[in-house]
């Protein structure tokens, strides 16, 4: 098989699996709600994502070959990403009961913007007049979310939780790659900052005694589908794009994540979608996908690399052929 016809198949599939990703975080919402309107808390339905995600974690980590031992320094590094991790989760989940999920996902979607901020003033990082000029459209953009048609608001509650479930992610992200956590491989990260962040949920819920149980049988799809589909399949499918297309495309393909959560919103749901709504999203889909072009803040959004062997997919392909 010809050499460029690989690379263009390479390209292909991974843009292809990096929408999947994007795609499938986006279900969050498809999956949480029915559960919300069974009587399950947010506590109880992350309780059981944790709980079905982290052993399909640690297959895909046997299945790559790796183990599972960590160094005495990595442990409470670990364990504070695991609170960061958690309580990103749980705010985002909380938001649910607060506003519309297309919109609390468009709002989390900020979190690239809050990266740069924090790389900026912790870390002396330079803002470019194009962060800045991005920053400004995101705020915009969130104005036009922020205020309905009809003069009504958001509930400040809700934007609050989710600009805590933004940050939470943002410093979770900085953190993996400034600690001791920046030289072990992602899934095994991924692995005990879900291990970690799980103790907060089986706390919070009275060590397991105020975990409310979905009381249909179906809905155990809805739980396990949160931990297949947003967790495993969309990690799974994120790293795989990754080392075809780069991490650059990747994160811009991430712009699907709100996508599919207003979507979902809006046709199963039922949620509002207006003309200044999807001049909000644009606007504030523009402003990331701007950030994420013109600065190094992928080299702090994907933390993939050690995932694979040193062998690269033009090497691999190069061989099939």
């Amino acid at each position: 098989m010809p050499p460029k016809y690989c690379a263009v198949n390479t390209k292909v599939k991974g843009y292809i699996l990096g929408a999947i990703a994007a795609a499938t975080y986006g279900m969050n919402p498809l999956f949480a709600l029915p559960l919300y309107k069974n009587g399950m808390d947010p506590d109880s339905v992350l309780f059981f994502r944790y709980l079905f995600a982290i052993p399909l974690l640690g297959i895909m980590i046997k299945a790559r070959g790796r183990n599972f031992k960590l160094q005495r320094k990595e442990i409470l590094p670990l364990a504070i990403m695991g609170l960061f991790v958690a309580l990103s989760s749980l705010t985002l989940f909380l938001s649910y009961n607060y506003m519309d999920a297309g919109i609390a996902s468009t709002l989390l979607f900020v979190y690239p913007i809050m990266v740069a901020l924090i790389m900026a003033f912790m870390f002396k990082e330079k803002i470019t007049w194009q962060t800045a000029l991005c920053i400004l459209l995101a705020i915009a953009g969130i104005g036009l979310l922020y205020k309905t048609e009809n003069g009504g608001t958001l509930s400040i509650t809700g934007t609050l939780l989710v600009f805590a479930s933004a940050l939470s992610y943002a410093i979770y992200i900085v953190g993996v790659n400034r600690t001791a956590l920046k030289n072990i491989a992602t899934l095994k990260v991924t692995f005990y900052v879900l291990s970690f962040g799980f103790l907060l949920f089986l706390a919070r819920l009275d060590f397991g005694q105020n975990v409310r149980i979905p009381d249909q049988w179906y809905l155990w799809g809805n739980l396990l589908a949160l931990a297949i589909f947003p967790t495993a399949i969309s990690f799974l499918c994120t790293t795989s794009a990754i080392q075809y297309i780069g991490s650059t495309p990747t994160a811009i393909l991430g712009a699907l994540e709100p996508v599919t959560a207003v979507f979902f919103g809006v046709t199963v749901f039922g949620e509002s979608l207006t003309l200044r709504i999807i001049c909000g999203i644009l606007m504030i889909i523009t402003a990331v996908t701007l950030i994420i072009i013109g600065g190094n803040i992928t080299t702090y959004m994907v933390h993939f690399r050690k995932l694979f062997p040193k062998l690269s997919v033009k090497k691999r392909f190069s061989k099939k052929s």
